[in-house]
């Protein structure tokens, strides 16, 4: 399948996700540099109460990780199945679609990358090791995350799907 057979709506969408999804990579990695100049240690999370430039840092990080997570595995994903001609179903279906077409390394990693999101924003106001922890482990999975949403749009344009 490629541009000119697939819908046109979907060929617009696809290359509406692709933009918004190297933007938000971009974006990523501005605020990645910027909060883990230095290590992110439990201390520096203890301090955020009081420093509110690393708060605002640490937020931004925080808001565009889950975003990237939420566009690529919630948007992009069922976009670029359905493109393909396959069925979409489920978040955990796609992920091992996702996997066995072999843009997705391990659906049960992108489970884990999900589930340390969830730490992020709902754990750290009470333990500043869980956000420590949650962010640099993270950190660790951001460019698998890129990773993920770069092979689904190569493989897109490799298909003739995208311009």
């Amino acid at each position: 399948m490629n541009v000119n057979s697939m819908s046109d709506n979907l060929a617009e969408r696809l290359g509406f996700l692709k933009r918004v999804v190297e933007r938000e990579i971009h974006h990523l990695r501005y605020s990645s540099d910027s909060v883990f100049a230095s290590p992110f240690t439990e201390e520096r999370a203890a301090r955020l109460g009081e420093d509110e430039a690393l708060a605002e840092k640490l937020e931004a990080y925080t808001s565009r990780f889950c975003r990237l997570q939420d566009t690529t595995g919630d948007k992009l994903l069922p976009l670029w199945l359905r493109a393909l001609g396959e069925q979409t179903g489920a978040v955990a279906d796609n992920l091992d679609r996702a996997e066995k077409l072999g843009v997705l390394d391990s659906a049960d990693k992108w489970l884990e990358i999900r589930q340390t999101r969830n730490q992020m924003i709902h754990e750290y106001i009470e333990s500043p090791q869980v956000l420590a922890d949650a962010l640099n482990t993270a950190h660790g999975y951001q460019e698998t995350l890129i990773a993920f949403a770069h092979a689904m749009l190569s493989d897109a344009k490799r298909r003739s799907l995208l311009e």
